[in-house]
């Protein structure tokens, strides 16, 4: 809610409030300090407060003029030389009311260097006050710069992460298809079966790539088909434990998650008969956790390291939590809030 040029009535409220302290310190230096100047204490607090208040809202509504005739973007130098000039104008010739029309009425003369004096306050008080203006502008551009830079980052992570749930991985693809074409010529029922799955898992990614976030309960359904796939693949040497508590199969995390973490795996480490790949599903206090045992590889084919980046990076950017990973010498952990 905006009014009279301010954000809201906290602001409203909040800037008054400074006002009326200020007024108030200067009107009782002004009561005890120059008594012979000052009038009752009431009468001399609401005098101080209406000038100030004066400067400041005439200095505001120039600030406010120059944002809509000359704002800042067109010339940054040209528009603050030009406020400070407008201000220092506006300020002596109040000064200069005053000298005219009430010094005459003074009941005693003022000596040079105090006139010399309030002249120099007038010209420098509304640039302290052009200098609060200033200050609220380039903290209001700095503050939509942050947040233009964290939708830039968030939108950047989106993407890539989009990216990354509509490719089709050419290595998996490719190792996939051998498996179908070998079992096509050893084992037709199973072959059946291995595609139904495949299609289930392309299905899954193309229904919810629209989609921020899904129920870990369905991300669940949608990895057992890849699990067959992997498994089928890799038959013994691949073991893999899911037990993942009731109370949190309705919490939510990002499509995919497990896809991701499960290729990460199977990249990243070798799997063999001799040397199987563990890997245990499982959740705990909000977490999805996905640890395996660690046998690297030496070359990793078709990888470009960003899938588990690109994740966490959405994770931090729609949720506001990491994704927390912890490698050791022999495992290799990763643990995804749920929501």
């Amino acid at each position: 809610m905006k009014l009279f040029g301010y954000k809201s009535i906290r602001q409203l409220r909040n800037i008054y409030g400074v006002i009326l302290g200020i007024s108030t310190i200067l009107a009782l230096i002004r009561y005890f300090k120059f008594p012979e100047f000052s009038f009752s204490w009431p009468l001399n607090l609401v005098i101080v407060l209406a000038g100030i208040l004066f400067i400041w809202e005439s200095l505001r509504l120039i600030d406010l003029s120059l944002n809509r005739y000359y704002p800042y973007e067109r010339n940054l130098v040209v528009r603050i030389v030009l406020q400070l000039g407008i201000g220092v104008i506006f300020g002596l010739s109040i000064r200069a009311l005053i000298y005219y029309f009430g010094e005459p009425h003074f009941p005693l003369p003022l000596d040079k260097l105090f006139l010399a004096t309030t002249w120099v306050v007038y010209a420098l008080l509304p640039a302290g006050i052009n200098l609060v203006f200033f200050t609220q502008y380039f903290i209001s551009k700095w503050k939509e710069e942050l947040l233009k830079a964290e939708r830039l980052e968030k939108e950047k992570a989106q993407v890539q992460f989009d990216n990354l749930k509509n490719q089709l991985n050419p290595h998996f693809l490719f190792n996939v298809l051998a498996s179908l074409h070998s079992l096509i010529l050893e084992n037709q029922q199973l072959a059946s079966r291995f595609l139904q799955h495949l299609s289930k898992v392309y299905r899954y990614v193309l229904q919810h790539k629209e989609h921020n976030l899904v129920a870990l309960q369905t991300e669940l359904d949608f990895i057992q088909n890849y699990i067959f796939l992997a498994q089928t693949r890799f038959e013994h040497a691949l073991e893999l434990d899911v037990s993942v508590k009731n109370e949190d199969l309705d919490k939510q995390l990002v499509p995919v998650t497990l896809q991701v973490l499960l290729e990460n795996a199977f990249k990243h480490n070798v799997i063999e008969i001799k040397r199987p790949l563990r890997i245990k599903i499982y959740s705990e206090n909000d977490f999805l956790i996905v640890h395996n045992n660690l046998q690297i590889r030496r070359r990793v084919e078709d990888s470009n390291g960003q899938g588990l980046d690109n994740l966490s990076k959405l994770y931090r950017y729609l949720t506001g939590k990491n994704v927390e990973v912890v490698a050791t010498e022999k495992d290799f952990t990763v643990k995804v809030p749920l929501l």
